[in-house]
């Protein structure tokens, strides 16, 4: 396992799998659009999953200091048993469409 990286194929932090989630549905993304996202510096995570190979750089986004846009690899896909980013399960934002009343009345 060692000798072929497996071993560090293995375990994900919860950090690296959220921020896995956020290239996989946004992608391309930028490391601050990450950021934004998660509410928190992504710099040490996303290093870590470019060495993992479960991340790659793809080019520059035209916006003001050209920051690096990220996107999932094929290893990503082999490591969650995907063919494509179409197997993905739908992205769904949950709204809250009834305000939260907690209040019991007798």
């Amino acid at each position: 396992e060692r000798y072929l990286g497996l071993e560090a194929m293995a375990r994900l932090s919860r950090a690296a799998v959220e921020t896995l989630a956020i290239i996989a549905y946004r992608q391309p993304i930028t490391r601050p659009g990450i950021d934004a996202v998660r509410g928190v510096n992504s710099d040490g995570v996303l290093r870590s999953l470019l060495m993992k190979g479960l991340v790659q750089e793809m080019g520059r986004a035209d916006g003001p200091g050209r920051p690096i846009l990220y996107a999932t690899t094929v290893d990503f896909l082999q490591h969650f048993g995907l063919s494509s980013l179409d197997e993905l399960p739908p992205y769904e934002v949950e709204t809250d469409s009834e305000p939260e009343n907690h209040i019991l009345k007798d």
